[in-house]
């Protein structure tokens, strides 16, 4: 008895592993193709305050309970965070993003992942956290970016702005 069930066991779990076992090399997934490389940008960043804090008058002060008497009114809603990216002169990548939050007083958050040719690029990132046209932030860098390979472009305002890794 024990031997027919073995046996039965045998025959049911054959075709499964022939098929775990072909499926796990084929078909083949080729993540990047050999002619193109990977350039993640991926950041959290809080834009400056929108409009400036203002002093409150004397009667608006005597208006409020006594638990709410700030000097200065201060709206708590941040910048959005405009992002460009060129590459060798062409502009690849252009976004807004809007801050988190129920008041719009979080961090922009942004994810993107681009495809690009291999080889040596002249890349160009651009940032603005702030209410304005002009970009407060820039880089400009020439990598050599090998096929298959990945850059990630990181932003951290007090290491100077934009950060690029391979």
């Amino acid at each position: 008895m024990k031997f027919v069930r073995a046996l039965a066991q045998l025959l049911l779990y054959l075709p499964l592993m022939a098929l775990l076992g072909y499926f796990s090399t084929q078909p083949a997934f080729t993540h990047l193709a050999p002619d193109k490389a990977l350039v993640r940008m991926s950041f959290s960043h809080a834009g400056e305050l929108k409009e400036k804090c203002r002093q409150r008058s004397a009667e608006e002060l005597a208006k409020l309970p006594p638990n709410m008497r700030a000097a200065q009114d201060c709206p708590r809603e941040r910048s959005a965070v405009t992002i460009e990216l060129d590459l060798d002169g062409e502009m690849i990548f252009a976004t807004s993003v809007a801050p988190t939050g129920l008041r719009r007083d979080g961090a922009s958050t942004l994810y993107r992942r681009l495809v690009v040719p291999s080889g040596r690029h002249q890349i160009v990132a651009r940032l603005r956290d702030r209410p304005g046209a002009a970009f407060n932030y820039r880089a400009e860098v020439a990598l050599d970016l090998a096929p298959g390979g990945a850059l990630l472009i990181d932003f951290n305002p007090t290491q100077g702005g934009f950060v690029f890794r391979r």
